[in-house]
């Protein structure tokens, strides 16, 4: 399973395939349960990149 681990290691995969997010922006879609993630203890963000190419999908779908 592709993973990456903080909100720095998505934003430099979600700017490698072309979607650049700010952190801020990263940071109200986790508050707001908008993007998939886990988080498994407080201060640690997985977010499975698999799933997050499926939002991805989604968010151009539907934009």
């Amino acid at each position: 399973m592709r993973k990456a681990y903080g909100i720095k290691s998505l934003m430099i995969y979600l700017e490698s395939v072309n979607y650049p997010i700010k952190e801020e922006e990263i940071k109200d879609l986790i508050l707001n349960k908008k993007i998939p993630h886990l988080r498994p203890i407080n201060n640690l963000l997985i977010f499975n990149l698999d799933h997050i190419d499926g939002w991805l999908s989604d968010q151009q779908s539907n934009p």
